[in-house]
């Protein structure tokens, strides 16, 4: 089966042209006679551009892959601009697979004979189907929440086989790229499929997901920006998520928008805040919003709110992270771009070595163009890919803890542009940083520490006589130490400046008495001076 799926790969690639993305001067001997000796398989898209052929053949190969596509299409610091640009075509929808087999799959998670037992009106046709997982409405029938509408989401029947397979294959081609490539390092193949693995996993367990769901919801609890679903956890299991069924409108249905009388400016602004508000509030983000997991409120369109679904992907950043990115943004928008070069190497994402008034200058003939303009004339995603290339200049790695970053951020500029071409990206996020900084730096901050260090401080409070005891005790003792220390120390340099001077003393009279011998005078006067030899070399040797 493994060598029969690797054939149809092999197959796919090159019916589409894939081996043309990679120059003959870049692969072994050994691939390069493979490829010829395969002619029966030719290109049959030369028609078609890179990018599409590599689209086309991602979708052919299947969910595995076509999710693949679509984190690559993230991923603009690795792709040339064109290529990232079609595989974000690539939709979160696919061929679903039949509802009765489904339903089957949902009786067998829960352990129960019939579907009915727990929940009524469920509908075999799927509301929607993704790569990994579909989805199916029903009604709860029983507890607080009876006839609550909702959604049951389950996961494909053996996706798992499927994606072990072809994961295993993905990884043997990024280490036979990551060995030839000779931008291998750059691109760093490996680590790629190695992340699209853990996402992936991920996304595979619906009681991770059901989890993230619970945190985004309690973060934003009576919050007017964004609404998640509520999770039913009593019928969670690995592979179903039952959630609370929204009513909204796809933020992609702009025209459905407007004839709701939606306020779209301030919809815009809202996308905003909340990215930064989940990033730096709360350093925990939903890292997968694309415009089929986002909704607006049908209620009260002058003053809306989101609609949140599909959490399988998040993200985290640590303190540290936090703070110099917010710390890099405000000095970005305040077109400071010695202080995001110096950032960039006090971070440690770009070595210190490197020629900072160089890097300033880079930073600033990419940075300065974009502002004071609308979203809708310029394009973040560009603007980051030359700063990647220009980083990239600099020695500058990618930075594993920003990737989802990037691509949350990427997103929250297609949702801004479709919703309020003129929105102001940079005057609407620099307040909120400056609001954000003051927080973390000022005596809210001070505040906020010795609440979040309460606990403990408590919990040690009883053994604070104790602990001030041995300190003060410990202090005591190494200050006699110290004392004792200092005085041997003083007595013995007394001790080596005496035996100094018995030493130049024992070296005059010797010089003194053998001037005394060579001058012929009295032996007396010659023993005098000898003698006075024998006893500084006495004196200096009983003092040591």
């Amino acid at each position: 089966m493994r060598l029969g799926r690797l054939y149809t790969i092999t197959k796919t690639f090159l019916n589409y042209g894939l081996d043309q993305l990679v120059p003959a001067k870049w692969l072994p001997w050994s691939v390069r006679i493979g490829r010829y000796g395969l002619f029966w398989l030719p290109n049959k898209h030369t028609d078609k551009a890179a990018g599409e052929r590599l689209r086309l053949a991602l979708e052919s190969l299947g969910p595995v892959w076509i999710k693949f596509g679509q984190m690559l299409s993230t991923r603009r610091d690795l792709l040339p601009a064109d290529i990232a640009n079609e595989l974000a075509k690539l939709q979160d929808r696919v061929k679903p697979f039949p509802g009765a087999q489904a339903q089957a799959l949902i009786e067998q998670a829960l352990e129960i004979q019939s579907i009915d037992e727990l929940f009524s009106d469920f509908d075999q046709t799927p509301l929607a189907s993704a790569s990994i997982a579909q989805v199916h409405t029903a009604r709860l029938r029983h507890g607080d929440d009876a006839g609550q509408d909702i959604v049951i989401k389950v996961i494909r029947p053996d996706i798992r086989k499927a994606i072990d397979a072809d994961l295993e294959l993905m990884e043997t081609l990024a280490q036979v790229l990551a060995k030839h490539l000779p931008d291998g390092r750059r691109l760093k193949p490996r680590e790629v499929v190695k992340e699209y693995r853990k996402t992936l996993l991920d996304e595979l367990d619906l009681l991770r997901e059901a989890a993230n769901a619970m945190q985004l919801k309690r973060n934003f609890d009576n919050s007017p920006l964004l609404y998640i679903p509520k999770v039913y956890t009593e019928y969670g299991r690995l592979s179903v998520m039952v959630m609370e069924r929204i009513d909204g409108i796809p933020v992609s249905d702009v025209a459905a928008l407007h004839a709701l009388n939606v306020n779209m400016e301030k919809l815009a602004e809202r996308g905003v805040e909340v990215f930064f508000t989940q990033v730096f509030r709360d350093s925990f983000f939903h890292a997968d919003m694309h415009p089929g997991n986002i909704f607006v409120s049908r209620h009260n369109p002058q003053d809306p709110s989101y609609l949140g679904i599909d959490f399988g992907i998040v993200g985290t950043l640590n303190r540290e992270d936090k703070r110099y990115l917010a710390e890099n943004f405000l000095a970005f928008f305040n077109r400071d771009y010695r202080k995001v070069a110096e950032l960039h190497v006090d971070s440690g994402w770009v070595p210190a070595h490197i020629n900072i008034e160089e890097f300033e200058s880079a930073i600033r003939t990419v940075c300065e163009p974009i502002f004071n303009k609308p979203l809708a004339e310029i394009s973040f995603g560009h603007v980051l890919v030359n700063l990647f290339n220009t980083a990239r200049r600099f020695e500058m790695e990618v930075q594993p803890q920003l990737v989802l970053l990037q691509k949350t951020l990427l997103y929250v500029e297609g949702l801004g542009r479709t919703l309020y071409p003129q929105l102001d990206l940079w005057k609407t996020a620099k307040p909120f940083l400056e609001r954000w900084m003051q927080e973390q730096l000022g005596w809210r901050a001070v505040l906020r520490s010795v609440k979040e260090n309460a606990p403990y401080w408590a919990e040690k409070l009883p053994e604070m006589p104790t602990l001030l005891y041995d300190y003060l005790h410990g202090q005591k003792q190494l200050a006699t130490f110290q004392r004792e220390a200092m005085q041997q120390l003083l007595a013995q340099q007394q001790q080596l400046k005496l035996r100094v001077v018995y030493s130049i003393g024992a070296a005059a009279f010797i010089i003194s008495a053998t001037l005394l011998w060579n001058a012929a005078q009295p032996l007396w006067l010659v023993a005098s001076a000898a003698v006075g030899a024998l006893l500084c070399v006495f004196l200096s040797n009983k003092r040591g």
